[in-house]
């Protein structure tokens, strides 16, 4: 409870940034500022999005994409060079400890649970699994609710592989651009 109480106070002390005036609340002069300052900055995007010609020419211009990116670079360097305080993260940091062992999974196990996995699908009803995994198929080229075909493809022992390769294969991986 004691360390809860202090990172409370480091984090209104060093990333609210309430720390830096007398009286944060008083006349809430703090407040009208930061929420002054946000609105100004949100008109700021506003108009350079409508200058752009709107937000669907933004997006083909890959706008959003970009400043998410930049943004986020500079949030990082900034924690990086101190020049922003994150308790816990850059300052005011607990001595470290001990890393975790990495969990090594024996090969014995692993080849068990393969085995177990072959014998469930050489017990399950494959014809039924498989027309299941042809309605997740044309579900998910439609516009339908995908959560009742899973569901089912699950209760007739589907794998979350078979599962995922048939998602995969309608909707494609991510690949950041």
């Amino acid at each position: 409870a004691a360390k809860i109480a202090l990172r409370t106070q480091q984090i209104i002390a060093h990333e609210s940034g309430a720390a830096d005036t007398v009286d944060p609340l008083g006349g809430s002069y703090f407040l009208e500022n930061l929420t002054s300052d946000i609105e100004k900055r949100v008109w700021e995007y506003l108009d350079k999005i409508e200058t752009m010609g709107g937000a669907l020419k933004a997006i083909d211009n890959k706008f959003f994409k970009n400043e998410i990116t930049q943004t986020a670079y500079e949030y990082q360097n900034s924690i990086e060079s101190r020049e922003k305080i994150i308790v816990g993260l850059n300052d005011f940091k607990e001595d470290e400890k001990e890393q975790p062992a990495i969990l090594k999974v024996d090969p014995a196990l692993r080849d068990k649970q393969i085995k177990k996995l072959q014998r469930l699908k050489e017990r399950r009803d494959n014809e039924k699994v498989g027309k299941l995994l042809e309605q997740l198929k044309t579900d998910a080229r439609g516009s339908t609710n995908l959560m009742p075909t899973i569901v089912e493809c699950v209760e007739a022992y589907a794998t979350l592989g078979e599962i995922s390769d048939i998602l995969r294969e309608v909707f494609g991986k991510y690949k950041e651009i």
